[in-house]
């Protein structure tokens, strides 16, 4: 406890969480840095940092770039010491965040629309002002700040320990915490967990060497990181024993189980590590361990409870979205809600399509997970119904279902995901580039309380304009996905 982390940060409790402890079959305990002054562990690391420096570095003042809770902890460490903090930050950061960076006394500088641009501003005010640039994840000083959370884990639960769970982003955290457990107690087992879509760690240990992630997803955008820290890399490589990986859904059914134990609200990254556990509680089978989750955050924006909301249970595996096919006759639609049984219905979509045929888009409650599922299918499909399982359909969950009602046979139509940052002018950008090149033939467009909004869009392209039209794609440099042979695309839209 005489570590400089504790001038600014507190030693935050390990929680037994009862109801997923007895749901899981296995004691688990959380970690709840989210309790901590800026509502996320950031703050050990840089502290550490900025107390680390000479007399004269700390007096011509720090600088970082950060959209995140890294922002908040160095403009609260900078604010104890005393000395100047200047913040970049995209211009698509929230305005709850800047103004939190702003109340702790430090500089907010607004620039850019990624954190890239952010950061290579940032890299240059440090050379013409001489301020000492602050890393959230890629510095030894920082590491070790975060290190102190393993120290009190040891601490704080004498028993034995099977397991911890850490989210990563840059590996910080994780390098930290490896350090000090696999030191003492080689035994435990450390296991790193990623999103799906940002498994940055994962890819460098499956090649022996950090790469750079072409793109990565944004739920979760604290961990939300192209390429793993090459310090935190170095320590982490020999010594993590596991790196798991959790979709979106998951981690919202993380965080209702967070919430429903201690009526706190984990934000994503947060809530990441429980979602880790529960993967591998699942894979590896076990049963009477003691695992410790880190909820390293709660800094989360209250309009993205909605999303977190509609993909809780689906990560929980509660809830079921299929499509399915009926004959267009008397009786028919009868006949398919027979086949339910006494399952709830959550979510009901259909339009009339053809003469002979309807395609039905359904909700449906689970109360046995994955199993009560395969069951209603198998019996979807004995009444000769035919069915496609929805349930782990991106494009559907975050568009189709709210477009069921009509279709277009448009010509030459592509279908295309993309992320808008969310900022005055983003449209108009896509717009001007797209020219009169190209059709628009579909747009959806949805914000999740994130940087950047949702956007599904039938584009028609000739097969002559199949280059130009990748060439337009690249200079767009929106992350995009194509979904022209996505299932959904067919049976709900086309």
């Amino acid at each position: 406890m005489r570590a400089r982390v504790y001038d600014v940060a507190i030693e935050t409790p390990l929680e037994r969480l009862p109801r997923l402890s007895t749901r899981l079959g296995n004691e688990v305990l959380l970690k709840r840095e989210d309790l901590q002054p800026v509502f996320s562990f950031k703050l050990r690391g840089a502290y550490n940092k900025i107390a680390s420096l000479t007399p004269a570095e700390q007096q011509r003042g720090v600088i970082t770039a950060s959209a995140g809770n890294h922002a908040q902890g160095v403009a609260l460490a900078a604010q104890r010491l005393a000395i100047r903090a200047v913040i970049v930050m995209p211009t698509t950061t929230p305005a709850i965040k800047v103004d939190a960076v702003r109340m702790r006394g430090a500089e907010a500088v607004l620039i850019g629309d990624t954190y890239d641009e952010a950061f290579l501003h940032a890299k240059q005010l440090e050379l013409e002002q001489g301020l000492t640039y602050v890393h959230a994840y890629d510095d030894p000083d920082v590491i070790a700040g975060q290190g102190t959370i393993a120290m009190e884990i040891l601490r704080q639960h004498r028993g034995p320990i099977d397991a911890i769970f850490v989210p990563v982003g840059g590996g910080g955290l994780l390098a930290g915490i490896v350090a000090y457990v696999k030191h003492l107690y080689p035994e435990i087992r450390v296991i790193g967990v990623e999103p799906d879509d940002a498994a940055c760690l994962r890819a460098a240990l499956d090649a022996g060497e950090r790469v750079r992630l072409p793109q990565v997803g944004i739920f979760a955008d604290g961990v939300a990181v192209r390429q793993v820290g090459e310090e935190p890399f170095r320590v982490v490589r020999d010594l993590v024993d596991d790196v798991v990986l959790a979709d979106a859904d998951a981690i919202c059914a993380a965080i209702k189980d967070i919430f429903d134990d201690t009526r706190s609200i984990a934000e994503p990254a947060g809530a990441l590590a429980v979602a880790g556990m529960k993967v591998y509680i699942e894979r590896e089978q076990l049963r009477g361990k003691t695992l410790v989750a880190i909820d390293s955050g709660a800094n989360m924006n209250f309009d993205r409870l909605r999303h977190v909301a509609e993909r809780a249970d689906l990560g929980e595996q509660r809830e079921a979205l299929l499509a399915v096919t009926i004959p267009e006759r008397p009786g028919a639609f009868q006949s398919f809600c027979q086949q339910l049984g006494r399952l709830s219905v959550t979510e009901f979509n259909y339009r009339y399509g053809r003469d002979d045929e309807a395609h039905i888009f359904v909700g449906v409650g689970l109360s046995e997970g994955s199993k009560q599922q395969k069951e209603l299918i198998a019996r979807l499909e004995a009444a000769q119904l035919a069915v496609v399982d929805m349930t782990h359909n991106e494009m559907a969950k975050l568009h189709v279902r709210f477009m069921v009602g009509g279709r277009a046979a448009a010509a030459n139509e592509r279908l295309f995901r993309f992320e808008f940052p969310e900022r005055p002018g983003a449209l108009m950008q896509f717009l001007t580039k797209l020219g009169g090149r190209w059709n628009i033939s579909l747009f959806h467009y949805r914000n999740h309380g994130a940087a950047f909004g949702r956007v599904l869009a039938g584009i028609q392209v000739l097969e002559q304009d199949a280059v130009e039209f990748s060439r337009f794609l690249t200079e767009l440099d929106y992350p995009y996905r194509e979904e022209t042979s996505n299932p959904a695309y067919p049976l709900f839209l086309r």
